[in-house]
């Protein structure tokens, strides 16, 4: 998503302009492809930056948010060269980004998969651990065998 006012910044246009264009082709702008930020959303954004309050001089209105299909059909809108241009490098920029975050669900799944495989087999390993320690305390809980006397000749022992 990308807010109206960076759009016209980067299109070299006044926010204004870029909306009236957008309210003159409205049919072209569907709510999957902008939409109006509701007042939370406008809260969360205003607390997070430095946008100024409305009535103090800065911006009456909630911003418009565009979507990637948004963005690129403001460039039949915006029919300048810079339009163009712009439209161009953030459809380059939405790639990445889709590419950065395929890589990053591919890692979650083959990081899921390894935690399966290792509790598995800590599992495995917990109990055999669990198992070994029974038998070591009940080879601690019985006394030693006591000492007997070999069965046979013994001779006698040397000093």
């Amino acid at each position: 998503m990308i807010l109206d006012t960076d759009l016209a910044e980067l299109y070299g246009v006044e926010t204004r302009v870029l909306l009236q264009q957008v309210k003159r082709n409205a049919n072209r702008f569907p709510g999957d492809f902008m939409f109006q930020l509701s007042a939370e959303e406008l809260d969360a954004l205003t607390s997070q930056f430095v946008i100024s309050n409305s009535g103090r001089g800065g911006r009456r209105t909630r911003p418009y948010a565009f979507t990637e299909q948004g963005v690129a059909m403001l460039s039949s809108v915006l029919r300048s060269e810079r339009a163009v241009a712009v439209n161009i490098e953030i459809m380059r920029a939405f790639v990445e980004m889709r590419r950065t975050a395929s890589s990053y669900a591919k890692l979650a799944m083959r990081m899921d998969e390894l935690e399966k495989t290792t509790v598995g087999k800590l599992g495995e390993h917990d109990a055999h651990l669990a198992a070994i320690f029974k038998a070591l305390r009940q080879l601690m809980a019985t006394p030693p065998p006591k000492r007997r006397h070999p069965v046979g000749f013994n001779p006698p022992e040397k000093n």
